[in-house]
């Protein structure tokens, strides 16, 4: 199948397969007239590299384990695990530094929310009705 196919298939852009294709997750094969010729595998390949984005992993880190997923299955895949785990810390290093800035701006909101009453409260003092 040619590129415009698979794009439609899989429901990703040409552009982002000829990506996929510099960064070596697909390999299509090239006709004599330059055009990609992709197989039924390709299909599978796509999903797969989809899944993998969703799941917050950068095209780099997906083709280090690809193959071998593809191949086999994630629980043979010793590259999948790692990287599993390797994520799994990341995100919980971010989610602390986001927790960090949510309770930043929480005392922030408080401390404005404490001026603005101390504020009116003096405002109220110093109006003699005139």
């Amino acid at each position: 199948m040619r590129i415009g196919e698979l794009a439609r298939l899989t429901g990703v852009s040409p552009r982002v397969l000829r990506y996929y294709e510099k960064k070596k997750l697909i390999t299509p094969t090239r006709l004599i007239n330059g055009y990609r010729e992709y197989n039924s595998i390709a299909i599978k390949q796509v999903k797969m590299i989809q899944f993998y984005l969703s799941l917050g992993f950068t095209t780099d880190q997906i083709s280090n384990f690809l193959n071998c997923v593809l191949e086999n299955n994630e629980a043979v895949c010793q590259e999948v695990l790692s990287t599993y785990e390797m994520k799994i810390k990341e995100l919980d290093d971010y989610i602390k530094i986001l927790s960090e800035i949510k309770s930043n701006l929480e005392e922030r909101v408080h401390a404005i929310k404490l001026e603005k009453k101390t504020a009116k409260h003096k405002g109220n003092e110093s109006y003699d009705g005139s």
